[in-house]
């Protein structure tokens, strides 16, 4: 399948990928269904975030793209929002960070003018065999870069988010079916699943919506960058459909979640697995 994909270093680039993924560029079609929304995604670089971001703009939105360190990737994403006839607001730093958090929502707001959808889409992982593997400043980190680092962008973006807005957060088919060597990562997509239904109650009553989505496995940089190559070959091929997804195939349900036609649609986790189900 990856036709002996050539490991990377993480978070991984796109320009490395010798199978390269399909974010939708020469296939996604708009419908003007986010006309005039700005949005905030991170992790939109580069695979389903990049998938995203090209949906996004391609249906009349601004958006300002979060991403670790990966400059030639986001630019290459940038270009494509702005060959849409959109803005695109390129953003680079460590979620990690608390402070970069708050900076990245300020700069989205002013650059934008505004914020009406928040995709919380940034993640890390590693494979390990072993629990004695993991090291304790991994497991932080992972946790650090896929779940508090949501809550801080939440808790920045909510005195600029309106009746209307939406909250979108990606989880993973490993909410509901951990992988026992992505243990670190697996934890946290629970948490985020959690923290989805939580904050949906939470925020009802502003009117802001709050949904998450469920990918099962698809093709991005994050595969051959934190996989061993045997996995790396293999990937996917145990789903009902037998291949991984690629990026392009998550965007309509991102479109969905931001448009005002999800308008009843709050603390819903969407499953994009392949077939795989989810309880």
């Amino acid at each position: 399948m990856t036709d002996n994909e050539p490991q990377q270093q993480p978070p991984g680039t796109t320009q490395q990928m010798r199978r390269q993924p399909d974010h939708g560029e020469d296939s996604y079609r708009g419908n003007g269904r986010l006309s005039g929304k700005r949005v905030l995604i991170t992790g939109g670089d580069s695979g389903i975030g990049r998938a995203a971001v090209i949906a996004f703009a391609r249906e009349g939105a601004d958006v300002a793209i979060s991403y670790l360190s990966e400059d030639e990737d986001a630019r290459d994403t940038a270009a494509l929002v702005e060959k849409a006839g959109r803005k695109a607001v390129l953003i680079p730093g460590d979620l990690t960070s608390r402070e970069h958090c708050r900076a990245v929502v300020d700069q989205a707001v002013r650059e934008l003018g505004g914020l009406d959808v928040l995709v919380n889409n940034a993640a890390f992982q590693m494979t390990h065999e072993t629990v004695e593997e993991i090291s304790d400043d991994e497991w932080q980190h992972t946790f650090d870069t896929n779940i508090t680092a949501m809550f801080r962008l939440v808790q920045a973006a909510l005195p600029h988010l309106g009746a209307g807005a939406s909250i979108i957060n990606t989880s993973s088919v490993n909410y509901d079916q951990p992988k026992p060597t992505l243990l670190p990562y697996a934890t946290t997509k629970g948490a985020i699943a959690n923290f989805t239904a939580g904050l949906a109650q939470l925020l009802g009553d502003r009117g802001i919506r709050v949904n998450a989505v469920a990918p099962g496995p698809i093709w991005t940089p994050l595969i051959p960058s934190t996989m061993p190559p045997e996995q790396v070959e293999e990937f996917g091929k145990n789903t009902p459909l037998g291949r991984p997804g690629e990026p392009k195939e998550l965007a309509p349900v991102y479109v969905l979640l931001a448009s005002d036609e999800a308008s009843y649609i709050s603390g819903a986790v969407i499953p994009v697995t392949g077939g795989k189900p989810i309880l």
